[in-house]
């Protein structure tokens, strides 16, 4: 008789430990269950690592499943595992009849992260028995206390069950009861009286486990004993407690299932009972016989998973006998005899459980690092390629952050929306942008129908009126593919209530071609809401009584947008979603809607961005996960005092950097922490770079600019930490969009601080409206006193003394009162000496007051670049009221290291508010000085200028000052 056959008479029932694709395919199996009496199979993490991980033989079923859809790494594992676990249960079925449900079956863990979380345990194990569809299937759950209530609900609702991780008699019992309890309540529910006996399960106890630690304490006592007679004792017990234990273990069951009344009369109903599964019986220990797990543990109703080592082992010499009911004063002599040694086998088993949960949740990280290496591989060309050079320190920085990561679950953790990721505050609530993409799907045609719809009713153009998150991304869809779109109409984007820069734009419009789409949140924005009201009356003096069928608004439920779009007959009202910030909602309605107007088919927006948000998923390990590891690095290289995250972009995608700075700047700069982004600078050369930066170059492979090239290539040499994103085609920005928005929830965790708020804002919004109130009452603004005067330029200031603390080396300056005791000072001293400030680890900002063109732009660049290649700081240009809805954020509640030009103007031709004594000039120079008061309040080093109702003339003026100040 074959030496396993012997087993199977003694009473014991043997499952291999182990399965992959080619153990069902080349007929393996079915020749052990012949030959050797293989009943059973058994799965976990680490077998299916070494299965899928590390051979070739599941590449091609990868690959078929991604040219049906993208997925995530999990769920391509689902798809490999089951059919894996299909095969091998149909293989075992005839072991399942022939055995009446008693043997047969196949194991299929739950994912090992879920071993606290009973809901996430049952929902899991629920899925796969209804996806593997095959009775001879058992559910693995570990024996923890959320799994023991899971264990329960499963057997009640007649889904069999592998208990498993149990090295502890107490948490046995347990389970036992908890079996007990579900097999009761599947009986009370009435129904088939078959279905009580056709469920089955089995309590996998750990074994050569608890001889590996229980060993080692032996062996520091041993050497640590004082006399023979105590040595011998001590090493009389080695390689004694795992069995002693499991025999003991026997014992429970015995007395649990023959001998408890209440389960004698679930008996007589046909209930099985759950026999005791040896699990963990590969001998670890050289100097034990290789087969002892199997030799010592042979009893009736039992079963023995044997990895296919040990069981060619016994093949060849082991020997059968029925063993576990001998010597069990001995295994209680064992246990007493380890307790008086003071190791405590409890506190043993304790740890074996936690131990063993961390070796298969790491198994399964290590399996779906694995995958998600294949998927990315197969993915090659269709996502952008990405390459990362940092300095040495900061890697170590990165590294160690990702490990953390990982060991916490911070990725699982994230998509849980567990605020303690970050502040403990009201995160959640602003986190249905991770789910945002997979609600799109269905609306898409509806969207694509509607852009069809406005070109056909003569539409050639529309002008998106928003602020912040809701203007920003439909501008860059517009500049990168609106040029592109074969169908829909042209989008204008405004988001400014500069006078002229109002009457630029309305000199482009026909108003009975052009469609008006007003977008704001709240609807309470001030800037919308009067550039609405602005656009419906000129709309309406050119159109009549048809107005409301030229505009549409996107707006969250129960704003006064809404209502006001109601009450004006708008033709359409698309919603958004309360739980996504405006920065963050790109994929909402906020930018599907100026998307689908452009011509963008929506349903192959979702399938790009699809692609990276299944990329960066919870199955994505933090080193597989480009949004984790982008945000990472910044968080690190922040913390490191690299927070100057500069982007430097090809032509083409060089939109891309306003909305990033938006979300980066507006999420992160708060509590004095913050990352500060350096969006559209002049190229410089490597020397004009601090070692504050850290660089972000997003590349189109078909047309890089040669400059940007040379500078990349340089910096990397230089040691300046250098992130390039290669992508093959600009469809593919579609897919960046979610990457930095994971990126930037990920750095805010980094950082300690709330990235989905934006607490100073608020702060410049107040101080406008009292000005504004102050108007409405005075009819004119309060005007301060001017620090100095030079033909049309006016300069105002304070005093901005740099906090000695923070910045030892650099020089405090009061300009103020500099300004009144020296007569003989010039603009240039007035300008030198604010420049003077800037120092090591600072920025400087230009807030522009004025209209938002590009010969404006040309000059400001230039200013930009004078002071960068002279101060070696990083520069920043925003045009306002813009980016108060952007940087603002950041350069009041960030870090105190701005060093702020605010650059305001008179208007040449104002345009009044209708409903208001307050014209677009009121507002804006409102706006401005509110924005300036709160920036010194909070101890910032600014000055503002003035440059006069010629804007030209006073940029070229203030260029030439800033030439003279710098030498």
């Amino acid at each position: 008789m074959n030496r396993l056959q012997a087993v199977k008479r003694d009473g014991q029932s043997l499952w291999l430990d182990f399965i992959e694709r080619k153990l069902m395919s080349s007929g393996q199996l079915a020749r052990m269950v012949a030959e050797d009496g293989i009943c059973g199979l058994t799965s976990n993490p680490a077998i299916f690592q070494k299965a899928i991980g590390s051979t070739n033989q599941y590449d091609a079923d990868i690959a078929a499943i991604l040219n049906r859809g993208d997925t995530e790494p999990s769920v391509l594992f689902e798809a490999l595992a089951i059919e894996d676990i299909r095969g091998a249960a149909d293989v075992m079925r005839s072991v399942y009849a022939a055995t009446k449900a008693a043997d047969g079956y196949i194991s299929l863990e739950v994912s090992p992260h879920l071993a606290a979380d009973t809901a996430g345990t049952i929902a899991s194990a629920r899925r796969l028995w209804k996806a593997v569809d095959r009775p001879n299937l058992m559910i693995k759950v570990p024996g923890t206390a959320a799994g023991i209530v899971a264990i329960r609900q499963l057997i009640s609702e007649g889904i069999n069950v592998n208990v498993t991780l149990l090295f502890d008699r107490a948490a046995y019992r347990a389970v036992a009861n908890a079996y007990i309890d579900g097999i009761a309540a599947l009986a009370k529910s009435g129904g088939d009286a078959s279905r009580v006996a056709r469920v089955a399960s089995v309590a996998s106890f750990f074994v050569s486990r608890i001889d590996v630690a229980a060993d080692a304490l032996l062996d520091a006592k041993i050497a640590a004993a004082k006399s023979k007679k105590q040595r011998d004792a001590l090493q009389g017990l080695l390689g004694k407690v795992a069995i002693a234990n499991a025999k003991l273990a026997y014992q429970d069951y015995l007395e649990t299932f023959n001998q408890s009344p209440r389960w004698q009369a679930l008996a007589k109903q046909g209930a099985q009972a759950q026999r005791l599964l040896w699990a963990s019986t590969g001998t670890k220990n050289p100097n034990y016989r290789d087969v002892i797990y199997m030799e010592e543990l042979i009893g009736a109703n039992t079963v023995n998973t044997v990895p296919p080592a040990t069981l060619d082992a016994f093949r060849d010499h082991g020997e059968s006998r029925s063993v576990l009911l001998t010597d069990i004063d001995a295994a209680r002599g064992v246990i007493s005899a380890l307790d008086k040694t003071a190791i405590s086998l409890k506190k043993v088993t304790d740890k074996l459980l936690v131990d063993g949960l961390v070796l298969f949740a790491d198994a399964d990280d290590q399996l779906m690092a694995a995958i998600a290496d294949k998927r990315k591989t197969l993915l090659q060309g269709k996502m952008a390629l990405e390459q990362y050079a940092l300095p040495e320190r900061l890697q170590r920085n990165v590294d160690k952050t990702l490990d953390n990561w990982r060991v916490n679950g911070n990725v699982r953790r994230l998509w849980a929306r567990d605020a303690d990721m970050w502040s403990g505050g009201d995160e959640a609530r602003w986190l249905d942008w991770l789910d945002e993409i997979d609600k799109i799907g269905p609306d898409a045609k509806a969207l694509n129908q509607f852009s069809l719809d406005v070109v056909k009713q003569g539409y050639s153009t529309a002008l998106l009126i928003g602020m912040g998150g809701s203007s920003l991304g439909p501008e860059v869809l517009s500049l990168v593919y609106g040029p592109k779109a074969k169908q829909g109409v042209k989008l204008l984007v405004l988001d400014s209530v500069d006078p002229a820069q109002i009457a630029a734009l309305e000199a482009e419009l026909d108003f009975a071609k052009t469609l008006f789409v007003v977008a704001s949140k709240s609807g309470s924005t001030l800037e919308p809401d009067i550039l609405c009201r602005y656009f419906y009356a000129q709309a309406k003096a050119k159109l009549g009584k048809d107005t409301g069928a030229h505009f549409v608004a996107i707006t969250d439920p129960g704003s006064k947008l809404r209502e006001y779009a109601k009450k004006n007959g708008f033709a359409r009202i698309f919603d958004g979603e309360p739980g996504i910030g405006g920065r963050y909602s790109i994929y909402s309605n906020f930018g599907m809607v100026p998307a689908a107007l452009i011509g963008i088919d929506i349903k192959k927006l979702v399938g790009q961005a699809q692609l990276m948000v299944n990329s960066c998923r919870p199955s994505n390990t933090p080193r597989q996960n480009p949004g984790v590891i982008l945000g990472v690095m910044l968080g690190a290289a922040a913390k490191a005092g690299r927070d100057k995250l500069t982007l430097i972009a090809s032509p083409a995608l060089a939109p891309f950097g306003a909305w990033v700075e938006q979300l980066i700047a507006e999420s992160t700069g708060k509590q004095g922490h913050g990352i500060v982004p350096v969006d559209a600078e002049p190229l410089g050369s490597v020397g004009d770079y601090s070692k504050d930066r850290i660089f972000v170059y997003l590349r189109m492979e078909d047309a890089p600019d040669p400059a940007q090239e040379a500078l990349s290539a340089a910096l990397i040499k230089a040691g300046q930490p250098v992130l390039t994103f290669t992508l093959s085609r600009s469809a593919q920005l579609l897919q960046e969009f979610f990457r930095w928005e994971m990126a930037t929830a990920v750095a805010g965790a980094v950082l300690g601080i709330h990235p989905f708020d934006q607490p100073d804002v608020e702060a410049a919004k107040i101080q406008a409206r009292a000005l504004l109130d102050r108007f409405e009452r005075d009819k004119k603004l309060p005007q301060p006193k001017p620090l100095w005067k030079s033909g049309a330029l006016s300069f105002y200031g304070a005093a901005p003394v740099k906090a000695a603390k923070a910045k030892k080396a650099a020089k405090t300056t009061k300009i103020a009162k500099a300004a009144k005791t020296r007569k003989d000072k010039t603009d240039v001293d007035i300008v030198g000496e604010f420049l003077a400030t800037l120092g090591k680890g600072d920025y400087f900002a230009v807030l522009a007051y004025l209209p938002m063109l590009e010969p404006h732009k040309v000059v400001l660049q230039e200013i930009r670049k004078k002071i960068r290649n002279q101060k070696k700081v990083a520069t920043c240009l925003g045009f306002g009221p813009r980016f108060l809805h952007s940087t603002g954020q950041l350069y009041k509640g960030g870090p105190n290291s701005g060093v702020f030009l605010v650059l305001t103007c008179d208007e040449a031709k104002d345009v009044a508010v209708p409903d208001s004594a307050a014209s677009f000039g009121v507002v804006k120079s409102a706006q401005a000085s509110g924005d300036t008061a709160v920036l010194l309040k909070r101890g910032r080093r600014v000055l503002r200028v003035n440059i006069g109702s010629d804007v030209g003339a006073g940029l070229a003026t203030l260029s030439r000052i800033v030439d003279e100040a710098l030498k």
